[in-house]
């Protein structure tokens, strides 16, 4: 693989694709949102059984574990830009029908289970496109801002924006956070109809080929690279740090710090603070420090602040602490993506998007199963401190990568994509 070194100085113009995409991007989260903090209470008002109140999140996760590498094999196969607005134009019906059978009363378990499952298996396949379209919209040098901003504007709506006006829409209906989220599909499959990449070079497929074979072929080229194959194990052994804190979280701070649920909330809005204050800064800091780099200092730094939640018994240094993990997190996030989109071949970026979220979202659960049996055997603590150790050894995944282009605090490399040897 070629690589060149590149100055990232540039930012996206807002005007033509970019600004589009994001557009879609950002009203698309919002209706995620809405629906992702509506679903539980409707799910609590149909039964009271925890088990099945878990299966409707655990269904939402299962899709990237079963069809995760098939999304980012179709991804790597198809227009992106068209699988992404027909995807879209799915869950939007979806979504509508949905908030139909909510509003009539037809609502079930059973029905939110499946409408998770199948919005999280369209997801597998939109999600890995998006990645792999980006570079087609903003040049090289402008992918880093270009993440930035992507990831800033979502949780900047996601947070202050779609979680706090839920309510307002549950007293309207209860079927009004599904009928809106089924309207921002459709506003973001019309954006991303609009859109016209600049076309790319692509290596011939050969006729015949089996998705097993591209997914594995994918594979072969993310454990190759050493910088990708260390980032990737990295995120898997912070994601499960990150799925036993989150899954903790609320029981740490009622019951291991005493306080209620107010202080809960400010600890959330703590972190999604400091996630869009480090949104405006990672690509800064990607530039100063190099991706590489700044993705192994926000992983180091990330320690601090956990260890400060299972050591520290203070409710206002538990917000803290997440203001800090929120920062380096965006930090981290933006660089990961900014890099593995840099050094990826064009041909195989799909299949690598998808192998990274497959590990990622699949750490998570796992996470969040082995902090609660942590939290029952040794206090409710230790789930934070158990991230933390996580935290360092993925850190320590990450040392052999640093003597990787990209690490350089003055470049970032731009990576050619030429065809991929296939077997």
């Amino acid at each position: 693989m070629t690589v060149v070194e590149a100055r990232e100085t540039a930012a996206p113009s807002w005007r033509g694709g970019f600004g589009r995409l994001w557009a879609a991007a950002v009203v698309s989260r919002f209706g995620d949102s809405l629906r992702i903090a509506a679903l539980p209470l409707l799910a609590t008002s149909l039964t009271d059984d925890p088990v099945l109140v878990a299966l409707v999140t655990a269904f939402g996760y299962l899709p990237w574990l079963v069809f995760g590498l098939i999304g980012g094999a179709v991804a790597d196969r198809v227009d992106q830009r068209r699988a992404m607005w027909a995807v879209d134009l799915v869950r939007g019906a979806l979504l509508a029908a949905f908030a139909v059978a909510v509003a009539l009363g037809y609502a079930s378990i059973g029905l939110l289970i499946v409408l998770a499952f199948v919005l999280a298996t369209l997801q597998t396949l939109f999600d890995n496109a998006a990645t792999a379209l980006l570079p087609d919209l903003v040049a090289p040098e402008a992918l880093g801002s270009a993440n930035a901003r992507l990831q800033t504007g979502q949780m900047l709506v996601s947070s202050f924006l779609a979680t706090p006006l839920v309510p307002v829409l549950l007293a309207v209906g209860v079927a009004m956070p599904y009928a809106a989220d089924a309207v921002t599909y459709l506003l973001a499959a019309a954006l991303v109809v609009s859109l016209r990449p600049a076309p790319r070079e692509r290596a011939a497929r050969p006729g015949g080929r089996t998705l097993r074979a591209d997914i594995a072929e994918g594979l072969r080229v993310l454990r190759q690279d050493r910088a990708l194959r260390g980032l990737c194990l990295s995120a898997t052994l912070c994601n499960i740090g990150v799925g036993g804190l989150i899954a903790t979280l609320v029981l740490h701070v009622t019951g291991w710090l005493g306080a209620d649920e107010t202080a809960y909330a400010l600890c959330l809005s703590a972190y999604g603070v400091g996630s869009v204050v480090g949104g405006f800064c990672a690509n800064r800091i990607g530039r100063r420090l190099g991706r590489v780099r700044s993705v192994f200092a926000a992983g180091a730094v990330q320690i601090v602040p956990l260890l400060a939640i299972g050591a520290i018994r203070s409710v206002w240094a538990v917000v803290l602490a997440l203001g800090v993990f929120g920062f380096m997190g965006m930090v981290w996030n933006v660089n990961e993506v900014t890099l593995m989109q840099q050094r990826s071949p064009a041909d195989a970026l799909g299949r690598i998007s998808a192998a990274f979220r497959t590990l990622s979202l699949g750490g998570t659960p796992l996470g969040a199963l082995l902090a609660g049996a942590v939290a029952a055997a040794w206090g409710l603590n230790t789930p934070a401190l158990l991230a933390a150790a996580l935290f360092v050894l993925a850190t320590a995944v990450l040392v052999p990568a640093l003597k990787e282009p990209g690490s350089s605090p003055v470049s970032s490399p731009e990576v050619s994509r030429p065809e991929v040897t296939r077997p």
